[in-house]
């Protein structure tokens, strides 16, 4: 059993000395003692639990009062008690069916931790079984009301399942947290590894090591500032990372040498070396919480990484690391890894190449899925090796002979090797679409391959076959190709741009640059997306010679462009313009009048606009710009397009920016609306046309709207939301719920975790999560490529 001490220092100043005061004894740098600030804060947040416990209750007395009645269970009898079960299904329906029983239970979890709902057993964590009883405590509900408190119970009803179900997840995670190791089920071990990858200090820990920590993390919480977790010299028992709140790292001599925050760990060291504590850490506020790893786990499980790791070696070099998969992992392959019992974590290009080729599995025809990791290698390769050099491993591999056995086990092997590629290919072509075709050597590749496939009748029938099961999976998945008659083994058969859609920008393309003179007069330009600022300088024949380029926003905020700077047209803000002017007028210029944005809104036009047609129009067109981007975009733009020569973010670029115009429509027009009442109608119509994006699961467009109806300019129109009804307002409060912040946008990840694909997702998230990915973990480890990484990606 972990044990830890809970006791604060306590200075005394010297009493003798009539100057100032100085510190005698310890000399750690003392904490303040606790602001009254933060129990006033906690006192309010129990206040607002115990008014939504009251309105819980005065509805489960209206709606379900023989919910609460004697039980008898094995003989005793429990007087005034609902069950687990019971409860979370009246909760159930009291939401309509909006909530999972996770939901609801964790709501429960919230007024079991107040004391407010208590089990008869006195047991902390609440379960939804029939045979788990629990009453309501003791305290004095008051539940006569005045004829205006009845009028406003639905609406406080709403507010309090809304509050609840804001804590409902933390509180949830808490409960799964404080049960045994050995009693965590399967749902449990998900919700706990769900957490982990959103936590910094798990950032570079592979899948496997945090799967396990799931298994074996254990919650532990202090409720005192200045209370010592442990002093330095102390025996290293335990790691820990920060969950919620702050602590102070303190030596001898040195006094307070740093502050850790939230999702920060300490303890890992004393654990690896065996060694003393190296630090004192105490709290730095109250209530602060921490996920525990015991040094026996967290011995075992480095010792289990270290067991299932295989190094394969080449002239006492390691080429290629490997690390056993465990068998849940093996499990969520789907289908196509069930025999694959190593993932690669590490290794040389080739080598990488090489096992991923084993993996792939051929059945009669070649259709069986192919594993993910494989589809991860060809998305993220340009990392690690260039397609010129993919192209030249593949057909190394197309070519090569085995040195032993007999003439049929060679032409045998020979025959599975080229059949794996031709799979292999087929996947990267439907991975990247026509995108391939920016990429002349790419295009010399998959030719020459067509020819010598065309030329041996068994692989050519599998090809034929795996395109036209390509095709297939595209009709049915609701594209609709324009397909032309030629040849069947096309490798881009059916990717034929249709015709009105929105095209996607190629690497190649030329797009429309803006120019602008310090007279606001401008000259448009057609040049290719990636033009650098010396080639637009260079374009602008007119220009004379020491002129500049800069870049203004609406504000006047100016920013000169370096040369070597590419693709600024496409990479612009929402609100800013390219100009060209010498060096001294720079701080001459001024915004343009369309900068300053409009004058009036849109009102007559949006009045005759139902709410529903102008939520399926922006999701209509957000759909379209989201499928004219690649994925690979978003990993030029994580690790750099400087990096990635010949490619292009233009179209990731163009779909952000089209969140940002949605979000500030939604102001500008609610704003330039001078009447209150047609104001009130906008907003409502607003959160109206977030409902039907919402259903529509284009969660880009859905959060733009609300980050629109959230900005300052729009919550400070009192009157207007005054006019706004009750039930529209419950709706929006609901919705606010989903853009907190707190704990790794909790409330945004759940809410999207329940959707099932197709849906158009909040771009900007993905992106962060992608960028933490790259800074916590390097690209290569010991010159082999982390490929542990891509897998992350």
């Amino acid at each position: 059993m972990h044990l830890f001490r809970s006791y604060t220092y306590q200075v005394y100043p010297d009493r003798c000395s009539m100057e100032k005061q100085t510190i005698r004894g310890i000399s750690w740098t003392p904490l303040p003692d606790t602001v009254d600030t933060q129990d006033t804060m906690k006192q309010f947040l129990s206040d607002r639990i115990m008014k939504a416990a009251k309105a819980l209750y005065s509805a489960l007395i209206e709606r379900s009062p023989g919910l609460i009645r004697d039980r008898k269970h094995h003989l005793r009898t429990h007087r005034l008690c609902c069950s687990g079960k019971e409860l979370v299904d009246w909760l159930i329906r009291l939401n309509e069916g909006s909530q999972s029983r996770s939901q609801a239970v964790g709501i429960w979890q919230v007024l079991v931790d107040e004391g407010i709902l208590i089990h008869v057993k006195q047991e902390l964590n609440f379960q939804d079984r029939d045979t788990q009883f629990y009453r309501f405590t003791d305290m004095e509900f008051d539940l006569s009301q005045s004829a205006e408190e009845k009028d406003s119970k639905e609406e406080e009803l709403q507010e309090s399942l809304s509050l609840l179900g804001q804590m409902g997840p933390d509180a949830l995670l808490t409960m799964i947290l404080r049960k045994p190791p050995n009693q965590r089920s399967a749902e449990d071990l998900e919700v706990i590894y769900e957490e982990l990858m959103h936590i910094k200090a798990a950032a570079h820990l592979s899948t496997s090591v945090r799967k396990e920590l799931a298994a074996v993390v254990a919650f532990e919480s202090h409720n005192k500032a200045g209370t010592v977790l442990f002093s330095q010299g102390d025996k290293g028992t335990s790691w820990y990372i920060i969950w919620k709140g702050s602590v102070n790292v303190i030596t001898h001599g040195k006094g307070l040498v740093t502050t850790l925050h939230e999702g920060e760990d300490f303890g890992q060291l004393a654990l690896v070396n065996d060694a003393p504590r190296a630090a004192t850490i105490i709290m730095r506020e109250d209530n602060c919480h921490f996920l525990r790893v015991d040094k026996q786990d967290f011995i075992r499980i480095l010792k289990d990484v270290e067991a299932n790791t295989v190094r394969l070696e080449e002239h006492g070099k390691a080429v290629l690391v490997l690390e056993k998969s465990s068998g849940l992992e093996l499990t969520n392959q789907s289908g196509a890894g069930g025999s694959s019992k190593y993932t690669v974590m590490s290794g040389t290009p080739e080598k990488i190449l090489e096992h991923l080729l084993d993996t792939v599995k051929l059945d009669t025809n070649g259709s069986e899925p192919i594993d993910p990791s494989v589809s991860d290698f060809l998305l993220t390769h340009q990392v690690f090796i260039p397609s010129t050099q993919l192209c030249t491993a593949l057909l190394n591999h197309y070519y090569a002979e085995p040195s032993e056995g007999s003439e049929l086990e060679k032409a045998a092997y020979a025959l599975n090797t080229k059949q794996k590629i031709v799979k292999l290919v087929v996947q990267w072509v439907s991975l990247y679409g026509l995108s391939l075709t920016d990429n002349p050597s790419v295009v010399a590749f998959l030719e020459s391959l067509r020819k010598v496939v065309a030329s041996e009748s068994r692989l050519y029938a599998m090809l034929r076959e795996q395109l036209k099961e390509r095709r297939k999976k595209m009709l049915d998945n609701c594209h609709q190709p324009c397909v032309k008659q030629h040849d069947e083994l096309d490798w881009f058969l059916g990717y034929e741009s249709p015709v009105g859609k929105c095209r996607a920008i190629k690497v190649n393309d030329k797009v429309l640059h803006e120019i602008f003179r310090p007279d606001h007069t401008f000259v448009c330009l057609m040049l290719p997306v990636n033009s650098s600022v010396r080639d637009i300088m260079e374009a602008m024949t007119s220009s004379s010679g020491g002129n500049i380029l800069v870049k203004m926003n609406s504000s006047g905020d100016r920013e000169q462009l370096k040369l070597e700077a590419r693709a600024v047209s496409t990479s612009l803000g929402l609100n800013e313009r390219l100009f060209l002017c010498s060096a001294s007028q720079v701080d001459k210029l001024t915004p343009l009048k369309e900068q300053l944005g409009p004058e009036l809104n849109s009102m007559d036009t949006l009045e005759q606009m139902c709410a529903k047609d102008i939520a399926s129009q922006l999701t209509s067109y957000d759909w379209e710009l989201f499928t004219a981007m690649h994925e690979t975009e978003l990993l030029y733009y994580v690790f750099g397009r400087d990096k990635f020569p010949n490619t292009t973010t233009a179209n990731l670029e163009r779909f952000m920016r089209r969140f940002n115009e949605v979000q500030y429509w939604v102001v500008t027009e609610l704003c330039l609306c001078v009447e209150l009442a047609k104001r009130a109608a906008l907003l409502k119509k607003f959160i109206k046309i977030a409902t039907v994006l919402k259903e529509q699961k284009n969660v880009n467009s859905f959060l733009a709207v609300m980050f629109g109806l959230t900005n300052s300019a729009v919550t400070r129109l009192y009157k207007t939301w005054e006019r706004v009804p009750n039930k529209t307002r419950r709706i929006f409060t609901t919705y606010e719920r989903i853009l907190d912040p707190a704990r790794n946008h909790r409330a945004y990840r759940l809410a999207v975790a329940k959707l099932s694909p197709p849906y158009i997702p909040f771009m900007p998230l993905i992106l962060k999560d992608m960028t933490f990915i790259h800074e916590g973990n390097k690209n290569y480890t010991n010159t082999l490529v982390n490929f542990e990484k891509m897998l992350m990606n």
